[in-house]
């Protein structure tokens, strides 16, 4: 079969899916990364392997679609009324999850470079889920407003801690002395892509003011969307924080953003059916017994890290009972960041690099199915979904 057969059979497994996920009244991400394991080379091979890796590029395309509509939850008015919360519970959500970990393998024996290289993957969250979910449910409120902008700032965090983690695992471990540019190069990533980002959002200003037909607005948009991602990739800077701050920019600075929002919005639902298909299709559940018990330590506490982070963070920032309780259970989606990460962290403790893919693999598997339906309820019990869904 072709790749546009493979195409065809993806987006019809996932239209299917979401029939079904409606009667079950799970969410249709849920749908989308089963019929992908299923369809996928790992269950029946329907679409081989071969095949899954030619559509790389709808992840990427599809992380940056998603990182620039969350880039829209920055408005400067909600900022102002919300003040620093999502950036405090960023941080000790962040921090919760790494400290968590580091803990746990510590305490069970494990040595300190690699409790703290594994720890540190620990940070990252997935938003692609998360967003899809809130869209699907329509999900409106406080909770859900500073949930966007938390994860939103998540890729940021969980990079700052992990650059930090690997420089002093590096230096304990003796593969790498404690040197300034170990942490100078998450921190160069971070500004690097948030310069990138805001330039674009300027360009994006500049272009809807001298383009206005819709078509032209569209084209505008993907066109940037590629530009952040593309530039990101070729100078290793976060494509998804590049893509998330061109929105925040736009969305602060032109008064034809929420049309181009709104023509963004029709226009991704099957790229992202695609993206979830595909991320499910890679799925390996075959590894899954081999996850030992520095898998269940990593899998259960790094939960217990965010939700416990996620508390704290809204206690001293002075959120709502109703953002203390619910808002750490949506933060559990963990996929491409995370995996991304596990690569480096490979080459910090490569005699523990096998173990680290692998429990971060499996990780990805039991987060990525559980965590859609786990934001749903707590979406659901914040009072934040209407009851009927």
């Amino acid at each position: 079969m072709n790749i546009y057969i493979n195409l065809a059979i993806a987006l019809a497994f996932a239209l299917a899916s979401s029939k079904l996920m409606k009667f079950l009244k799970l969410p249709n991400v849920t749908g989308y990364l089963i019929s992908g394991l299923i369809a996928g080379p790992y269950v029946t091979g329907l679409i081989n392997a071969e095949t899954i890796e030619s559509l790389g590029i709808i992840p990427e395309t599809a992380l940056g679609f998603i990182a620039f509509s969350i880039g829209a939850e920055f408005r400067l008015s909600y900022l102002k009324k919300v003040g620093s919360a999502p950036l405090v519970i960023a941080i000790t959500e962040s921090l919760g999850a790494v400290l968590a970990v580091d803990a746990a393998l510590l305490i069970a024996g494990y040595e300190l470079p690699f409790a703290m290289s594994l720890g540190a993957i620990a940070a990252a969250t997935a938003p692609a889920a998360t967003l899809m979910v809130v869209k699907q449910y329509k999900a409106k409120g406080e909770v859900t407003d500073t949930l966007l902008a938390v994860v939103a700032l998540d890729d940021a965090t969980a990079l700052m801690c992990f650059g930090i983690s690997v420089a002093i695992a590096k230096s304990i471990s003796g593969t790498e002395g404690f040197t300034f540019a170990s942490i100078a190069n998450p921190i160069i990533e971070i500004f690097g892509a948030m310069l990138l980002g805001a330039v674009a959002g300027v360009i994006f200003r500049f272009l809807t003011m001298l383009f206005t037909g819709r078509g032209n607005r569209l084209a505008i948009t993907i066109m940037l969307v590629f530009t952040c991602v593309g530039i990101g990739s070729l100078l290793g800077l976060s494509s998804l924080l590049a893509c998330m701050v061109m929105g925040a920019v736009f969305c602060n600075t032109s008064k034809n953003s929420d049309t181009v929002f709104e023509l963004t919005d029709r226009m991704t639902p099957p790229l992202y059916m695609l993206f979830f298909f595909v991320s499910g299709a890679q799925l390996d559940i075959s590894i899954l017994p081999s996850i030992g018990l520095i898998g269940v330590i990593y899998i259960v506490t790094r939960v217990i890290g965010k939700i416990g982070g996620a508390m704290f963070g809204a206690v001293i920032s002075h959120s709502s009972k109703n953002i203390r309780n619910h808002l750490g259970f949506m933060l559990v989606p963990q996929a491409g960041v995370a995996i991304g990460l596990a690569t480096t962290a490979m080459m910090v403790v490569p005699e523990h690099g096998a173990a680290i893919r692998t429990v971060i693999l499996c990780g990805t598997v039991i987060y990525e199915l559980t965590g859609p339906l786990i934001t749903k309820i707590a979406l659901k019990r914040s009072g934040e979904i209407a009851k009927t869904n």
